[in-house]
């Protein structure tokens, strides 16, 4: 119960790789921002966006007031996407290089912050494009200064060095990671959440669950990703509940944002394996599924290849959302099934063949799980060998409700 004694209008500075500022009016920090890119000699940014949850959050308010109070002049890409894709980066990189950028502000969910990130790798290395970017064809070498104003509770982006985006012609959604595009500065406001719709509001603390569980049982875990992942469940367990049923709820937005953002620190050490790996193809052939979606659908199929692996572990984490775990290997199933009724009782019922994915599909995105550049990178740190009879079980089982019967 230690939640009651937070104030969850204080707000606090977090270090960790980026400073972030958490709590309630965290937006106002914009303006101490602001004066600090100026003093750094920072003239000009672009502001990156959705096409218009900046505004209706009100978070547009605050950054327009500061960028005009220090006289730095800004242009907006406002026309990122869910599923962001390398020609909507190299578009937002055109219009600020042609304004002479020194900065990038974004604004928004996991989908602005990573345009933002790669906009700013390729503000600095300016003989590139977001496809090289994204197929690996070079190493960045640095980026500008990165503000990320958050707006949604799953991603962790804000406090981390990841990056997605879809390559459209190849049906590819890599990953990248580098240490220059981790945020200069980033802001975590509980109050910019409450505009979530309900079904953003699940898919997005889904995504934060899914972030720990990787990170938790890779190949690269540690006690500081076990134990991040503990708490990231418990307070997703508590309080998604409470935020469906009450939108507005502030204190449910502060720590299902506080699980989001353990959550980005704990895939930042940790990494990610199967259901991020296998959940990208889905989304880079039907770009409308929402991520978090996609992940939940895998998830049951996920814990049930992964559960005897990591049975101490899993029991340990995932015992807020499932009764009775002792830890034991023969106890996947009932693992599978408890967190597929957890993800029923928040609402999330659907199946791969819901979505439009039929058998005909496994074969194209098992390959693709493999083919994708960065995704065998995580199937390798996988705590199970994830060979492509492996990972085509998954979405097989994955299809249908009765697939872990």
């Amino acid at each position: 119960m230690w939640e009651k004694d937070i104030n969850i209008n204080e707000v606090r500075e977090i270090l960790t790789k980026s400073n972030v500022y958490f709590g309630v009016g965290a937006i106002e920090k914009i303006d101490e921002i602001a004066e600090k890119l100026k003093n750094e000699g920072i003239k000009k940014v672009v502001v990156v966006s959705g096409k218009g949850s900046y505004k209706i959050t009100g978070a547009w308010d605050y950054v327009e007031k500061a960028l005009n109070k220090y006289n730095i002049q800004y242009t907006n890409f406002a026309k990122c996407s869910p599923n962001p894709t390398t020609d909507q980066i190299d578009e937002a990189t055109a219009l600020a290089k042609d304004f002479g950028a020194e900065a990038v502000i974004a604004i928004g969910g996991g989908s602005a912050i990573d345009t933002g990130k790669s906009v700013a790798i390729l503000l600095k290395n300016t003989n590139h494009t977001a496809d090289e970017l994204y197929e690996y064809k070079f190493t960045p070498d640095g980026a500008v200064p990165i503000v990320a104003i958050n707006l949604t509770h799953g991603t962790g982006t804000e406090a981390n060095r990841f990056a997605v985006a879809t390559v459209v012609k190849k049906d590819y959604k890599p990953a990248i990671a580098y240490d220059c595009i981790y945020p200069k500065y980033s802001i975590d406001d509980p109050s910019l959440t409450t505009k979530l719709s309900l079904n953003q509001t699940k898919y997005v603390s889904i995504d934060a669950v899914n972030h720990v569980i990787e990170a938790a049982t890779s190949k690269v875990a540690s006690p500081y990703t076990v134990t991040l992942a503990r708490e990231t469940i418990k307070l997703v367990a508590k309080y998604l509940p409470v935020a469906i049923n009450d939108l507005e709820n502030l204190e449910a937005r502060y720590y299902l944002l506080y699980a989001s953002l353990l959550g980005g620190i704990c895939f930042d050490n940790g990494l990610l394996h199967y259901t991020h790996a296998l959940e990208h193809p889905l989304s880079a052939v039907k770009h409308d599924l929402s991520h978090g979606l996609g992940l939940a659908i895998l998830l049951p199929s996920v814990i049930k290849n992964i559960y005897p692996s990591k049975a101490n572990v899993l029991a340990d984490i995932l015992s807020p959302l499932v009764d009775g775990l002792k830890g034991e290997k023969d106890e996947a199933n009932k693992a599978a099934f408890g967190i597929q009724n957890w993800l029923k009782s928040v609402g999330v019922n659907e199946k791969l063949t819901d979505m439009g994915f039929c058998q005909e599909d496994v074969l194209k995105l098992t390959n693709l799980a493999f083919e994708t550049p960065s995704l065998s990178g995580l199937l390798a740190i996988a705590p199970t060998e994830a060979t492509k009879e492996a990972v085509s079980e998954i979405y097989q089982t994955s299809l249908s409700e009765f697939a872990l019967v």
